[in-house]
């Protein structure tokens, strides 16, 4: 299944995107997807009341906003400088476990939603990453059990400010969780569309020019590697998003010199089997 999400912010319906690639409204079956969805085996009973009602639900308008996939989770955790190219780029040394940090839930936004450049932003970036949904609540998960824990996969735009991530002190959090820094979807792909999440082509474009085009076989760190070692600090809940990192093509780590978003940017990303998604940069309406 491809669970999406619709609707004006604050205002979100559940949907499905089918076979033939429409979107179709799921208002019907009394239920937003969330961790209480998917905590009370909502994927399973969604299956079967497709298989009854789908014939009848109403086409979503084409004019209408997507939204993020998952309603607001628990946690955006995110695993840094996971690709070996990305970490030479980026000046730092390739991890021998896991680097983890946090993105503020409020940053989650819809996949052709804007980036908003914060107030004082001199680095705004971008990066295309592979994120995993987790299923149900995992909590000291061994390497052997982790992908029993996925309920599916997602898109994902980790939009990040580089000085406000590396020249304001602490963590890296402040330079990950600015208001629409999260751009995810434009669909939740349940695991069984996804055979090999560890073969799939991501890529990003700027102003149409590909700057990021790789592979998840390059991952430093796999998907049932990362799920185990996050699960042995803290309890995963059904809902939460684990991005996965991104590969070389940043704006921090452009030759000569490194560029960032402007104003009127236009960045369109993409995973193999995930969709495509599109931001176009604006100046923060609140700044």
């Amino acid at each position: 299944m491809k669970l999406i999400r619709f609707g004006e912010k604050g205002q979100e319906k559940p949907g499905i995107q089918n076979s033939e690639g429409k979107n179709l409204d799921c208002s019907s079956f009394g239920e937003d997807w969330n961790e209480t969805f998917l905590t009370h085996n909502g994927l399973e009973r969604l299956k079967v009341w497709l298989d009854a009602n789908q014939s009848k639900l109403p086409e979503i308008p084409a004019n209408s906003r997507l939204a993020s996939p998952i309603a607001r989770p628990s946690k955006i955790i995110c695993v840094g400088l996971n690709y070996k190219k990305h970490a030479a780029e980026a000046g730092m040394a390739v991890p021998e476990v896991p680097i983890l940090f946090m993105k503020a839930t409020s940053s989650l936004s819809g996949p052709y939603d804007p980036i908003f450049i914060p107030r004082n932003s001199k680095k705004t970036d971008w990066e295309v990453e592979l994120a995993v949904i987790i299923g149900k609540r995992a909590k000291y998960v061994s390497f052997e059990n982790a992908m029993d824990y996925v309920a599916g996969y997602c898109l994902h735009n980790d939009v990040s400010e580089r000085d406000f991530q590396l020249n304001h002190g602490g963590q890296w959090v402040k330079g990950k969780s600015a208001d629409n820094f999260a751009p995810l979807g434009p669909f939740l792909a349940t695991k069984e569309e996804i055979p090999n999440p560890h073969q799939l082509r991501l890529w990003l474009k700027l102003n149409g020019k590909i700057l990021q085009d790789s592979s998840t076989s390059d991952l430093i760190f796999d998907i049932p590697t990362i799920i185990s070692h996050i699960s042995q600090y803290m309890t995963l809940l059904p809902g939460d998003v684990i991005s996965t990192g991104t590969p070389a093509g940043v704006g921090m780590g452009l030759k000569p010199e490194p560029k960032y978003l402007e104003h009127g940017d236009v960045v369109e990303l993409g995973i193999e089997g995930l969709g495509i998604s599109r931001q176009v940069a604006i100046n923060d309406p609140e700044a």
